[in-house]
């Protein structure tokens, strides 16, 4: 029932779901409202309906090309509606574990509706006012839709509503080559689409390595997708049943589906937060390094802020939104680096600096070290060895950030993850023993290799020859 709450958090996804069950872990009374669903944007329109989407459409792949496993090929009929109906069953699945059933049997107060502040220590939400000693602002970010021409005038889908498609498209065109755009457009050229994908820059995954994009563009390629860099798209307009595009280029082309990927912005519309005197701009609100906002007792985690738009940092800011909101020695919350996953096949990972970045900012004091995957046993057998792994480090062995492109990127990225927290040198990395046959092994004969190299050069490696040579007599 409305009343006082220790803590209001506005925002049922990552960032909220986690800051709610830390603080009642903590004891505290706990409210957690949430205008359209619990789970967010991860449960219901981005991590977890893309993932499912994926793996069916890689299973689709691999039964296309099993004669590389000495098996017979098999081109799968593909029935969209029963992909998809498996695809909204694992988001259900996930969300029993954080539906409002589960979440108030913990404790929490859910409330549902559109909150709104009417000053800075109470809410509006429906008819009811909420007041609480603390609140936390983790509303998530929204689709951006540019100002195209006639984009308005054609029916278009972003990563929120294309889990909306009952039929697959036969002539999907994607507009934005980031990680969204990109995994989506592998995953219905898999399940049999036509795909074209429009990209503006030079590139695909502008925040990634050169050289992984090249790998991704390559790759998406040779699986059939037409591939329209440096191009923008100019207008658009219904032609008969279909889409019409012209693009930058001067070109035209049709297609039946369009969906739209170029971006995603806070989203803070109808908040109140200048009732609630809390500084914020379209970037995003305003946060210090402990997530406080321009009210010492609001904070803000998450997308929102403008920051890093990935689930994992999202819940981490909701915890510690709740730890510096609550618990003395205030800790940083706003982090320097983060690991993200781009989940295409091959998958892309990265953490720290980028090769680029690390010699603007160290100039030439950077080296960087390469390992290919055809040099793992593990990809060898899997038939997976496109890819590399990227480490950029300074000429002590300091590490400055990693790159994988690989099968299970995703995993092998949290060993470069957990060395950067921590401060590990590469040598470090190299004495740990890693498991046979695993892509892990990457990791330790990359660190291995440039760890011997280092103790073999210049002066070191003359003493460390000669007292090799010395201990044969």
């Amino acid at each position: 029932m409305p009343g006082r709450y220790d803590l209001i958090v506005i925002g049922g996804g990552s960032a909220g779901l986690t800051a709610a069950r830390f603080a009642r872990q903590l004891g505290l009374r706990i409210a957690l409202v949430e205008r359209d669903r619990i789970g967010g944007d991860c449960t219901w329109t981005g991590c977890v309906p893309s993932k499912a989407l994926l793996r069916a459409a890689g299973l689709a792949h691999e039964m296309r090309n099993a004669s590389r496993f000495g098996l017979p090929p098999h081109n799968p009929s593909v029935d969209f509606s029963t992909v998809m109906s498996r695809v909204r069953g694992v988001m259900q699945a996930i969300h029993d574990a954080e539906s409002p059933d589960t979440l108030r049997g913990e404790g929490i107060e859910v409330v549902y509706g559109e909150a709104r502040f009417i000053d800075s220590h109470t809410i509006r939400v429906e008819e009811s006012q909420w007041s609480a000693r603390r609140f936390l602002v983790c509303t998530g970010a929204s689709p951006v839709i540019p100002p195209i021409p006639g984009l308005f005038a054609v029916p278009y889908l972003t990563y929120e509503t294309v889990w909306g498609l009952t039929n697959l498209p036969r002539r999907l065109a994607v507009v934005g080559g980031g990680p969204i755009g990109c995994e989506l457009a592998q995953a219905f050229l898999r399940l049999g689409s036509s795909v074209t994908l429009i990209e503006a820059e030079n590139q695909l995954l502008l925040q990634d390595e050169p050289e992984a994009s090249e790998l991704i563009a390559t790759r998406l390629i040779a699986e059939g997708l037409e591939l329209k860099l440096r191009t923008a798209l100019g207008s658009v307009q219904p032609y008969e049943q279909d889409i019409h595009l012209s693009l930058s280029d001067g070109e035209a082309i049709g297609a039946d589906t369009l969906l739209m990927s170029v971006g995603r912005r806070p989203q803070l519309e109808s908040l109140g937060l200048e009732s609630a005197g809390v500084a914020y701009d379209a970037a995003g609100i305003g946060v210090d390094k402990t997530l406080r906002t321009s009210q010492r007792h609001i904070y803000a985690a998450g997308d929102c802020t403008g920051s890093y738009q990935f689930t994992h940092y999202a819940g981490y800011q909701g915890l510690m939104a709740v730890r510096n909101a609550f618990l003395p020695f205030k800790k940083k919350a706003v982090l320097d680096r983060v690991p993200w996953v781009t989940f295409t096949d091959p998958e892309l990972a990265h953490v720290g600096l980028t090769e680029s970045q690390a010699r603007e900012q160290n100039g030439a004091n950077v080296e960087v070290s390469n390992w290919p995957m055809n040099q793992v046993d593990r990809a060898i057998v899997d038939d997976s060895e496109d890819g590399f792994l990227k480490v950029v480090h300074g000429q002590n062995g300091k590490l400055l950030g990693a790159t994988v492109a690989s099968p299970r990127a995703g995993e092998l990225i949290q060993e470069w993850t957990l060395a950067l927290d921590h401060g590990l040198k590469i040598s470090d990395l190299a004495q740990s023993l890693h498991a046979y046959p695993t892509y892990s092994l990457a990791n330790q004969r990359l660190a291995a290799q440039i760890t011997v190299e280092k103790m073999l050069s210049g002066r070191m490696g003359s003493l460390v020859r000669s007292l090799a040579r010395g201990m044969q007599r």
